[in-house]
């Protein structure tokens, strides 16, 4: 059984580009919010967030291509559950 994602057993779970787009997005509030701070360790978290960022882009867009994959397999019922149907 899935917590956060989309599935049969978890009908009202998030896609997985759109939690990913969720972390990604909290991700950017935290760095506006600590851009100013200044003391080494806000820096430091900073710096290693914006290492974080593009890897979840990445994951997004591939998390795309596998629901238009599925989409176009199996329909967009079942991509938007991100699952093969049974």
């Amino acid at each position: 059984m899935t917590k956060m994602l989309i599935s049969d057993t978890n009908p009202t779970g998030l896609r997985l580009e759109d939690a990913l787009r969720t972390i990604r997005n909290d991700i950017l509030v935290r760095c506006s919010n600590m851009s100013n701070d200044g003391r080494e360790q806000a820096e430091h978290v900073l710096a290693n967030n914006m290492h974080i960022l593009p890897i979840l882009s990445e994951a997004i867009a591939i998390a795309e291509d596998s629901t238009a994959v599925l989409g176009r397999s199996f329909g967009t019922d079942d991509a938007d559950k991100g699952q093969m149907p049974t």
